[in-house]
């Protein structure tokens, strides 16, 4: 049996989240629900009008919205007013390198937190860590 076309795969998962898969929203999601990168709004406006320059700035930010309160994807506060998307939902943690403001995934499991449940006067939903830093050079 041949893979499912992937623009109709997004469609179904648009549609699934109750979310009208418009040309212009499928665009967006073909590369923002794909990537492995953590963008920006004016990255997918970037990457998105290469392929479909009719895509507005204010269609971008506008499906970028829906798509994080229809659970789709998740913004993530890389620096002071620079907001990046998500689209992994799986738990995980996140590393910034401080000199190239790459944004990586960490592995829910390369960190221990504990005792979370036991801050006093706080009802914790969710949480993750945010690791700043620089990228060492690999090891031989």
């Amino acid at each position: 049996m041949a893979d499912a076309d992937p623009h109709e795969t997004l469609q179904r998962r648009l549609t699934a989240r109750g979310v009208r898969p418009s040309s212009q929203r499928l665009a967006i999601a073909e590369y923002v629900l794909r990537t492995t990168e953590h963008p920006t709004a004016d990255d997918v406006f970037r990457r998105v009008t290469e392929r479909h320059p009719a895509v507005s700035r204010a269609t971008v930010y506008n499906t970028l919205q829906t798509f994080v309160a229809k659970g789709l994807l998740r913004t993530l506060v890389v620096t002071e007013g620079r907001i990046a998307y998500d689209p992994n939902l799986e738990p995980h943690h996140h590393f910034v390198d401080d000199r190239t403001g790459e944004v990586r995934d960490v592995p829910w499991t390369a960190l221990e937190v504990g005792r979370v449940e036991q801050l006093e006067g706080m009802d914790v939903r969710e949480f993750s860590v945010v690791l700043r830093g620089t990228r060492s050079a690999p090891r031989p």
